[in-house]
């Protein structure tokens, strides 16, 4: 379970990637890096995506515990995510709506998404 979710991670940070891109395309100029970060983490154009880095965060969290991940953590961070991206459609539609807008605007972000789900699939 513990590689599965290594690979998803490094997936999920790519797709984090192609969507910071995407939305500071359309936030405009940003200044440094520094400010970049700030307006990420701060502006609320970019609050939405706080969701996915919070589950990012708590999945990175349960990787650095030397315990074993069990069976049921791994589908419990599976279904967190398939709240968000899709296709659980009980999940957060605030997120959906503007996650699925934006696959609509990026080839880079429809391939990171389609990693994600392959890694889903098979966990």
């Amino acid at each position: 379970m513990k590689t599965q979710l290594n690979d998803l991670t490094r997936a999920l940070r790519d797709l984090h990637k192609q969507l910071i891109n995407l939305e500071t395309q359309y936030f405009g100029a940003v200044g440094s890096p520094l400010e970049h970060l700030q307006l990420i983490t701060n502006h609320p154009h970019f609050a939405w995506l706080q969701k996915l880095s919070g589950l990012m965060t708590q999945i990175d969290e349960r990787l650095d515990d030397p315990e074993p991940v069990t069976h049921e953590e791994a589908k419990a961070f599976r279904q967190s995510l398939e709240m968000l991206i899709g296709p659980c459609e009980e999940g957060d539609q605030e997120f959906r709506a503007k996650y699925n807008a934006l696959l609509h605007d990026g080839p880079e972000l429809v391939m990171a998404h389609g990693a994600v789900r392959k890694l889903l699939a098979q966990m």
